[in-house]
This record gives structure tokens, sequence and C-alpha cells, in this order.
């Protein structure tokens, strides 16, 4: 079984407004810059799990484009925001298996067009909406905005969260976003920026809502003892674990009030052999302040209905006592699905997080969501070989 699993390697691409490239080209250079930061070659890769973003390219046909040989792993994954942890996890579960040696995960999209509005590349055709979903259509509810905002609005009505403390997490990854040369936003910007910003679908402000981009990033997975060799300080992987709550939005149901990292996080902390208050810094998956919010609730940082007072402490910010999104997350950074998250926290495992390192960054949790709060992945990485 070997010593454990590591990332290697991680590969980014330009990203934000890119244009010209299709989904497909994206990945392969982000494949070929992960493994090339490695100091590995392509022919060292066994193993290639590809996550696609709206468009669903790229596809298993990656590999072919890359000209690699002799796969022992190959598939496509999706479990939309929570796959790149997933991704991860059955890297790691290969590795250790026996199944692969060296396994590169990969997500590209680019929804983002010249000329189009950021908002209109995640939008949904009529002739989508049949049966049941013509219903909620009727409603109001024609976007994933529509149903996060329902979900923000329940907590809000069970625990008195307020827009101020989500605009707190707003504000506090845009702090971190300023020390990130590759984030999208950077300008600072205050509660008040964020009460005055429009709304997009009430209770959610613009300044709510994550960035859309276009780009791929990737990472290399392999056994902790190669590791040691490769050409970049390894991030060790010490606990992984998936959550699929499988909520129904109707009376009784726990939508909006506690989503699959009340699952995920205890399966991995149990794994890693860890408890909420070892960690020490946080890379979660922000499509929106509320689920940043959620999350940290779940993943028992605070009790549940106490995120909101958390997120206002300044607990998250610089200087707080539990780093979150220090590249700005998918609010301020870049939005590459579950690949902002653990990007950032290959860097701050890595330590090479500039003027935005952590102090302290011992044991990194790393939270994916994916679809309408319905999947989540959890990993918690550290510097350290586990039990080192």
């Amino acid at each position: 079984m070997g010593e454990g699993a590591s990332i290697v390697g991680l590969g980014m691409t330009e990203l934000g407004r890119v244009y010209g490239r299709s989904p497909r080209r994206l990945a392969a250079d982000a494949v070929r810059r992960a493994v090339a930061d490695a100091g590995l070659s392509l022919s060292d890769l066994d193993g290639l799990l590809v996550s696609h973003g709206m468009g669903g390219s790229p596809g298993i046909e990656l590999a072919d484009s890359l000209g690699l040989r002799d796969l022992r792993l190959l598939t496509q994954m999706n479990a939309f925001g929570a796959t790149a942890g997933a991704m991860v996890a059955y890297a790691a579960m290969s590795v250790l298996s026996g199944a692969a040696t060296t396994v590169a995960c990969v997500f590209a999209d680019a929804p983002l067009k010249p000329r189009q509005s950021a908002g209109s590349a995640y939008h949904r055709d009529a002739p989508e909406w049949y049966g049941f979903g013509g219903m909620t259509a009727a409603l109001g509810f024609r976007s994933v905005n529509a149903f996060y905002a329902l979900a923000a609005r329940r907590h809000m009505e069970r625990y008195g969260t307020t827009s101020e403390q989500l605009g707190a997490i707003a504000v506090s990854t845009r702090r971190w976003a300023a020390m990130n040369p590759l984030a999208q936003m950077r300008d600072p910007i205050t509660v008040e920026d964020h009460q005055n910003s429009r709304w997009v679908a009430e209770p959610l402000h613009l300044l709510d809502c994550c960035l859309v981009s276009n780009g791929a990033i990737a990472v290399v997975v392999t056994g902790a003892d190669r590791a040691r060799d490769l050409a970049q300080p390894p991030v060790h992987l010490w606990g992984w674990g998936q959550g699929h709550p499988g909520h129904r939005k109707e009376r009784g149901s726990e939508f909006g009030l506690r989503t699959g990292a009340a699952t995920s996080g205890p399966v991995a902390m149990k794994m890693a052999g860890v408890a909420p208050d070892d960690i020490d810094v946080c890379q979660l998956y922000d499509c929106y302040t509320y689920t940043v919010l959620v999350s940290l609730e779940d993943y028992g940082f605070c009790g549940k209905g106490e995120g909101g007072a958390f997120a206002a402490s300044g607990a998250l910010g610089p200087g707080g006592s539990l780093p979150t999104n220090t590249g700005g997350g998918q609010l301020s950074g870049y939005y590459m699905w579950g690949m902002t998250p653990l990007s950032e926290a290959v860097i701050q495992g890595r330590g090479q997080g500039g003027e935005r390192q952590a102090d302290r960054n011992d044991l990194i949790l790393v939270s994916g969501n994916g679809g309408i709060l319905d999947h989540h992945s959890t990993l918690i990485l550290s510097p350290h070989a586990k039990g080192a």
C-alpha cells in the first residue's frame, strides 16, 4: 500500500476572460504544466481523470490529444463542483492500491464568450422546462441563483442570519484576493459596497455570487515515497470523504440548513485522525457567500446557526483565526469549480502563497460543492507525511 499519496504537480492556464481556446486545448495545456511542475514527463503518467464544465468537453479523448499511451486508469468524472475532490480521492486510492502510479486530474471550461455577459454563460434554455420543472419555472425559479437564494433565505429565517453577515464573507474573501496576482477581482470592498450591489436573486446580492471564468487547472497525484524526490514540495493526502444528502425541496427536508459537508467532513477527518480544531486553513467552495457560511457550520468550525456571527467576527480574513479562501476563492479569485479551492490549497501547502501565505499550514481542509447543495467532497491535506 506504500506510504500514502501526495499531490506533486499543479498546472494552471490563464484564467478569466481567456478566449480563442477550446476546453480540450485548455485542459491539455494544464496537464502539461502540472507534469512539468512536478519535474515529470507525460510518459510518466499512467492515469488520467477528466472533469468537464458546462459544455461537456473535454472527455476521455483528452488522453489521445496528449499522446498518452498504455494508461492503466482513464475515466471522466462528474459530481459538478465536488468533482475535483472526488478525482483526487480516486487517484489516491488508485495509487495506494497499485492500480496506477502517477495520475493527472484536470478540469476545464470555457463558458465565457466575447461580447456576452457572464450571467448568460449559465443560462438554461426554455425547452428544458417541462413536467414538474415547469412548475418551478412558473414560480420564477429559472436559475441556479434562484435555488441558492431559496436555501439562503431558509437559513436566514431559521437562524436569523443576516445579509450583512454574508457581506462579511465577501469582504474577507476580497481582502485575500487583493494579495493574489491571479485573482480576477482585487479592488477592496466594504460591507456597504456589498449591500449596495444589485440584487441577483433576493437575498443574494451581486457580491454574494461567484465569478465566471474560462481556463483549466490540473494536479498530479503519486505515491508519497516517490514524491520526496520530485521538483516541488509534496502536499500529502491525509483524508477524503464524500456526502450526497439527496434533499428534496419540500416540507420537512433539511435543504438550506444542512449540506453534504456534514457527512463528508467527519469521514475525511476521521481518516486523517484530526478534528475541526486542528485545521489551520480552509479552502471552501464559495459559489455563494451563503455556501461558505453553511459549510463552516456543517464542518463543525462553529455551531449550527452561528456561521453568520463567526464570519462577521473577522475569523476568515487575513489575521483571523481560520484563514479561509486565501486566494480570493470563486467570489473574487477565479471560478474553476472544485479546482479553485484545491489549487489554492496546494499553493498554501507548499508555502508558496507569497504575501497571502497563512502563518500556519500544517492541516488544510478543502471542500467541493456540486449542484444545488446536492454533492460534497472533502480533502484533508498537509505538507507533512501522514503520521510524521
